[in-house]
């Protein structure tokens, strides 16, 4: 219990605080007993002090008689023996008086009481029986006798007198006595106050002793702990170490300051990681970001994708690299860029071919000459199913690769994938954009310009053959106007050539460029062309805009040069499920029976341009008047006419020029 005492602040504190309560509860409780002893000792004091003024009433009225009425007389004195009588035997004095016989305030009382019945109260009592009207009945008749009976009262009242001093002392006896017992028990609680009062402020000063020197320092201590805490500084300790409540608690917090400390360090540790991944995942993204915007090129140039090897090294902390791509015949391969300052490259040719057709990224290792082994990191070039080339990146001995520089890598090499086969893509459509023009060339001017010349190189010949043979200037004359009607034929089919090899449809669309055809046909013309476009928002590839367009001059052409027509309309609808129907109409005199005429090529382009959409064509009459061209093809959706490399290549091979 001592150590229990001496180890807890608590207990100390909390029996000081339960001593001054019960000192304080003790004081209370004396008072109130106290109090409650001396409970009527005033009024005792108070109705003995009225015996004594009353004993000397009697004594007046004993005295001073003959100012008073003889016939009320005796009522004064018999109501001021009954007063001392009662207040004598009055609650408010015995109340007080102990019970024990032998107490020196029962002696008081009890010799009071005695002298009061045995000798005051008797001789009282005879005198006013004397002086009372009954008494005066049988005082004596003669004078000497009446003397005797004045005499006898005159000695009762000397009587009274002369004992009343004594009595009056006995009651003076009894009133201090009541005096000293009271003054007593407020001296009890004089003392009880004041032992009281110092045994509490000794607590108070033990209390405030503890405070200061138990309570405080630890507290002190434990607040410069708490401000070192909240700044971030766990170096600091409690130094308080005592088996009490508050060393305890010193030692939680330096425990809590060792865990916070481990804590903080492991925070800080992982913080340096996260902000290093952060890092490492800005620079990933910054180099993904460079490789996509550096391979939105559709040219492949070595120089950018050296500059994108270098970039890798920098990201992923080894290298050098090599790009080798494979040629068309995949049988052999080529070194596309390279990151080696030397000048050599990290693989050669049997060890590219022999990694040509591996699935997923491998780490190879290859025995050097002087039997050292070379580690180099092999990545596929794919673009879905068709793989380009490798991408090569050495890993230097003693260096482990991470899941992300793996990702990383993989991620560049299907980026540069992509960029190779948009590059193929983009090539082989060129040439097949190429090669498709040229055949239109050659056709168109095999069925127009080629085949004019070669009815004027007849005519030649016939205009030769009529210089030679005979002179008949008619006949010169006709077939040097036909050759002249030829030329001027060739010479506008020509033009006509031109202007359609340089037409082209710009950025603005199929509708402008309707529209400033349109245009252009009313202006050469005096017929009123309208245009109705209605295609439900579908929008054209470039090679059916191109045809079209072709389609509608060439009809127009046909319209202004042989309808002799007022009015013309040019109608587009279609789209969605529907397929695109181009309608060409005029009011003129109509299509012969044998539209095609020699040198008039016009309706077989035509046809031979819908039959390149897949579509038909149809020219009629119509029943009032006039000529209507109407055909019609299914327009192909977008990305349908991505070929891959065989197809584009079987496309290329069956173009004949």
């Amino acid at each position: 219990m001592a150590q229990q005492f001496k180890n807890s602040i608590v207990l100390r504190m909390g029996i000081s605080m339960a001593i001054i309560f019960l000192l304080g509860f003790l004081t209370m409780l004396g008072s109130i007993i106290i109090e409650e002893m001396t409970q009527g000792h005033a009024a005792a004091i108070n109705q003995a002090g009225t015996l004594r003024m009353q004993s000397y009433r009697i004594a007046t009225r004993l005295v001073y008689q003959s100012d008073i009425d003889a016939e009320n007389y005796w009522k004064l004195t018999d109501q001021l023996v009954d007063e001392f009588e009662q207040r004598l035997v009055s609650p408010r004095l015995t109340t007080v008086l102990p019970d024990a016989p032998d107490h020196p305030l029962r002696k008081a009382y009890n010799r009071i009481n005695q002298q009061w019945h045995k000798k005051i109260k008797p001789v009282l009592t005879v005198y006013v029986s004397m002086v009372a009207p009954q008494g005066h009945a049988y005082a004596p008749a003669n004078a000497d006798d009446r003397q005797l009976w004045i005499a006898t009262q005159k000695n009762i009242r000397e009587r009274y007198v002369s004992i009343v001093d004594r009595f009056v002392a006995d009651i003076d006896h009894l009133v201090r006595l009541l005096e000293e017992g009271a003054e007593s028990k407020i001296r009890w609680l004089r003392v009880i106050q004041i032992n009281s009062m110092f045994l509490t402020l000794g607590m108070v000063f033990y209390t405030m002793y503890l405070v200061q020197a138990v309570v405080l320092p630890p507290l002190r201590d434990l607040l410069r702990f708490a401000q070192h805490a909240r700044r971030g500084d766990f170096s600091v300790r409690v130094k308080h170490q005592q088996n009490d409540e508050l060393g305890q608690l010193g030692s939680a917090f330096n425990g809590m300051a060792d865990d916070l400390s481990k804590m903080y360090a492991d925070l800080e540790d992982r913080v340096r990681e996260k902000t290093a991944d952060l890092e490492r995942s800005n620079r990933s993204l910054e180099l993904l970001y460079k490789t996509t915007r550096r391979l939105s090129d559709t040219h492949i140039a070595p120089k950018m994708y050296e500059e994108l090897l270098k970039d890798i090294e920098k990201v992923v902390g080894f290298g050098p690299g090599n790009i080798c791509l494979a040629k068309s015949m995949g049988d052999e391969v080529f070194t596309l860029a390279s990151s080696n300052f030397a000048g050599t490259t990290v693989c050669n040719q049997e060890e590219c071919l022999s990694c040509m057709n591996q699935q997923g990224t491998q780490i190879k290792e290859w025995q050097e000459s002087d039997h050292s082994v070379r580690r180099v990191l092999s990545i596929p070039i794919r673009d879905q199913d068709e793989q380009h080339g490798i991408l090569f990146i050495a890993i230097p001995e003693g260096t482990l690769l991470k899941v992300w520089q793996k990702q990383l890598l993989e991620a560049v090499a299907d980026h540069i994938g992509a960029a190779i086969s948009v590059a193929y893509r983009t090539t082989y459509n060129r040439r097949l954009a190429l090669y498709e023009e040229r055949g239109v060339i050659a056709r168109e001017l095999h069925d127009s310009l080629a085949q004019s010349l070669s009815y004027l190189k007849i005519q030649v010949s016939r205009l030769d053959m009529a210089l030679k043979q005979s002179r008949d200037e008619e006949t010169i004359q006709n077939v040097v106007q036909e050759i002249r009607e030829g030329l001027s034929s060739a010479y506008r089919q020509l033009r006509e050539l031109l202007t359609t090899f340089r037409l082209k449809v710009d950025g603005r669309g199929l509708l402008q460029a309707l529209e400033d055809t349109v245009n252009e046909f009313r202006g050469r013309s005096e017929i009123d062309i309208q245009l109705e476009f209605d295609l439900h928002g579908l929008q054209l590839s470039e090679n059916e805009e191109i045809h079209v367009l072709q389609v509608i001059r060439e009809a127009l052409s046909n319209v202004i040069r042989h309808s002799g027509a007022k009015s013309a309309r040019v109608i587009l609808s279609g789209g969605e499920d529907e397929p695109i129907r181009v309608c060409v109409q005029d009011d003129g005199c109509g299509i012969p029976a044998s539209p095609e005429r020699a040198r008039h090529y016009g309706l077989a382009i035509m046809d031979e341009r819908v039959r390149s959409l897949g579509g038909s064509l149809t020219v009629e009459t119509l029943p009032e008047s006039g000529t209507q061209v109407v055909f019609e093809f299914a327009a192909h959706k977008r990305g349908q006419e991505t070929m891959g490399h065989g197809e584009i290549d079987e496309k290329v091979d069956s173009i004949e020029l």
